[in-house]
């Protein structure tokens, strides 16, 4: 008699599944590549700073007396010589109107003196006497008039009113701000620059300036001394023409510090999957994903810091389509 275990033995092996069928293989992608290679690269340090107008002012009244009116609002456009504020002013006004009476009682006296002189009936010196009183008149309301004229307190140069620093009713004198304007349209850049990266700066060097974009701008005042507390020393870069540009704006100058050599890749051929940054590299037909670790974006590239090797081919088109191991077609 068989024994019965052999048997089940040898029945288990002849029965046997068929093997899964192969998964189907994935189609190749036509690509364009780009070699990684290092590229000089000047090395910048970013320092904060603000955009300030070059010519700004602040207005004051230069005698004293009531505001009585404001024609000039902040943010208002002003013209040289408009009228930005009138004052009471009733003392100055009587002074004017006592030169004036003076002068025209001296004028008097001298058309006198001249019919006197000419008929031999008074003093050459009398006549002398007159004339100077008549000088010294015209000489009295001149001046009163030119006080009086400080009433209207005008415009300095043509730009915008930035603020107003006294109401109406307030007490004007010199040495009390009224208004601060400022010339829009000759703006400059003014940032504070460690002493460590001065020695890069030069007059009439031109440096990136990044505000709202990145624009250029002209080093045209270099401080010579620190400022005792920061150790800093101001720095002012001109300011092209630019839309939208304003003072008060914050910014960040970009001060070269050395020359580097970097690893710059496109930006689209950098993938971000959650925390991830991934590029494909070609290599022996095949798509080969990279975990890399990115750094600065210069101009539509970015800095590869680690996960690449300079001379591997980059794909830089159809990345989103492909798969780790994804065979690829190399675009001539």
């Amino acid at each position: 008699m068989i024994p019965l275990l052999p048997l089940l033995v040898l029945a288990a092996c002849g029965k046997h599944e068929s093997a899964p069928q192969d998964a189907a293989p994935l189609p190749s992608v036509m690509v364009k590549v780009q070699t990684a290679k290092l590229e000089p690269h000047t090395a910048t340090e970013e320092v904060v700073g603000t955009v300030r107008s070059k010519q700004r002012a602040v207005v004051e009244a230069k005698v004293s007396g009531r505001v009585l009116e404001y024609t000039a609002t902040p943010g208002a456009m002003v013209k040289a010589g408009d009228l930005l504020a009138r004052l009471d002013v009733q003392e100055i006004q009587a002074k004017v109107d006592q030169a004036r009476a003076m002068l025209d009682q001296a004028k008097r006296d001298f058309d006198r003196q001249k019919q006197l002189i000419a008929s031999n009936a008074t003093t050459r010196q009398e006549f002398d006497a007159a004339d100077a009183r008549v000088k010294i008149g015209t000489g009295a309301v001149s001046e009163a008039e030119t006080m009086m004229s400080y009433a209207k307190v005008t415009a300095p140069f043509d730009g915008v009113v930035t603020r107003k620093l006294a109401d109406v009713g307030d007490l004007a004198m010199p040495g009390k701000p009224l208004l601060e304007i400022e010339a829009p349209t000759s703006l400059r850049f003014e940032a504070d620059l460690p002493e460590a990266i001065l020695d890069r700066v030069k007059l009439g060097e031109k440096m990136s300036v990044r505000l709202a974009k990145v624009i250029e701008g002209t080093v045209s005042e270099i401080s010579p001394v620190a400022d005792p507390v920061s150790r800093t020393f101001n720095v002012k870069l001109d300011l092209p023409q630019t839309e939208g540009l304003r003072t008060g704006q914050f910014g960040r100058v970009l001060v070269p510090v050395a020359e580097v050599k970097l690893l710059l890749v496109p930006q689209n051929a950098v993938l971000k999957r959650g925390q991830m940054e991934i590029v494909f590299v070609a290599q022996n037909g095949k798509a080969a994903l990279r975990l890399v670790k990115t750094g600065k974006v210069l101009e539509g590239r970015v800095e590869v810091l680690s996960g690449l090797e300079e001379g591997e081919q980059i794909i830089v088109s159809e990345t989103a389509k492909l798969t780790d191991g994804q065979p690829v077609t190399i675009q001539p």
